[in-house]
């Protein structure tokens, strides 16, 4: 198996998104780029938020992937805190593995596969835990079948960590 080398650049400090900024209601009003079932939106600034922790997956999908998160996500990782509380946003955002260029022995970013949005909102979807999904593909939400994915394996995998598969990587 070859070693695993990820350069990544994540923003320091920055001021926490409020939760509207990630999500919209589903309703005649949602945005296009509202992903289905959920409503969930790619949020503003989301690429100037601290890593929490990098992952590599293997055969199928053979992606690099990083989980940033915002403030109020932070945080509660920083604290030990579950559930995570209500305002909490985290995005996965996912590439093709490649051998670096320069570097045989490296595995870096190729083309982007997806960006995955979760929204801790108890209210709004109480059904799902407390959490809202958003799968998205160059910027567009991907389709309803595909979202409903999403809940069944984190219910069936990650119940005892409030339903999050992350964990982060100090």
């Amino acid at each position: 198996m070859k070693p695993l080398y990820i350069l990544a650049c994540a923003g320091a400090l920055l001021t926490p998104l409020g939760l509207a900024a990630a999500t919209h209601a589903a309703s005649d009003t949602a945005p296009e780029n509202a992903s289905p079932i959920f409503g969930v939106t790619i949020p503003d600034g989301y690429r100037k938020w601290e890593l929490i922790a990098p992952a590599l997956e293997a055969d199928p999908l053979n992606e690099l992937r990083a989980v940033v998160g915002n403030q109020t996500a932070m945080d509660a990782y920083r604290q030990g805190i579950l559930p995570f509380p209500d305002g909490t946003i985290l995005v996965k955002l996912a590439w093709k593995q490649k051998q670096s260029p320069e570097f045989g022995p490296a595995t870096v970013p190729g083309a982007a596969t997806t960006v995955q949005v979760m929204v801790k909102d108890s209210k709004k979807y109480p059904e799902t835990g407390g959490w809202g999904f958003g799968r998205f593909v160059n910027g567009k939400p991907v389709d309803q079948a595909q979202h409903e994915t999403c809940w069944a394996c984190h219910q069936a995998l990650v119940k005892d960590h409030d339903y999050v598969f992350t964990r982060y990587a100090p």
